[in-house]
């Protein structure tokens, strides 16, 4: 416990070391400060150690406190919460997983929010899922959009269905979207660029609806 004021120090890599002895010697007392930091923490690879030193705690403490969290107005303490769970990977948080969560408008939560969906979604419960992840299709850059593409993709073929009539939206953003995630899960090697520009030029030439 008496390290954890090094979680706030100035030097990134004392607050590493904090986070790592964090998780090296467990104390259910150091969660809740563990948690608040990963809501602040501007270092990606300090915040990558905060969650692995949570990951070392006993879940049934840690869940509770990470689904606290998802209610926060802080984007990056939504998005850390939700990274955290699936790497913990326990099923009871997947009624959390909200499609306001899966929606949420800061694109950095949204994602999170997919990934770790897909880890916690029980099984019979994908193609409803698919359906949620399919009203995203078309958003943003493309980070963002392979980062959807890869959690639909995760799901199988349970996603066949949605994508097939997402590949006939009146957007042209969401239909190549569609026809390059349906690509990918074809052909996982294609690469997502590769796709992406195909699909646009199959939307091009007016011929999205008639694939498959």
């Amino acid at each position: 416990m008496r390290g954890l004021q090094y979680l706030e120090d100035s030097n990134s890599s004392v607050r590493l070391r904090a986070a790592l002895a964090a998780g090296t010697t467990p104390d259910p007392r150091s969660i809740g400060k563990l948690i608040e930091r990963c809501a602040v923490e501007p270092e990606f690879y300090v915040r990558d150690m905060l969650t692995w030193a949570l990951t070392r705690h006993s879940a049934s403490v840690t869940v509770p406190k990470l689904l606290d969290e998802l209610r926060s107005e802080r984007a990056q303490a939504r998005s850390q919460a939700l990274h955290t769970l699936s790497k913990i990977g326990d099923r009871r948080a997947w009624p959390a997983i909200t499609r306001a969560l899966l929606t949420d408008a800061d694109d950095d939560v949204a994602r999170s929010a997919w990934r770790t969906a897909v880890v916690l979604v029980p099984e019979g419960e994908e193609p409803e899922l698919a359906g949620v992840l399919a009203t995203q299709l078309g958003r943003g850059e493309r980070e963002t959009q392979l980062s959807l593409s890869r959690a639909l993709v995760a799901l199988g073929e349970a996603i066949t269905p949605t994508l097939r009539t997402a590949s006939a939206d009146p957007d042209p953003r969401v239909r190549a979207h569609a026809l390059a995630t349906e690509r990918l899960l074809r052909d996982p090697d294609a690469g997502f660029e590769f796709a992406i520009e195909e699909a646009k030029r199959v939307v091009a030439l007016g011929t999205g609806s008639q694939e498959g």
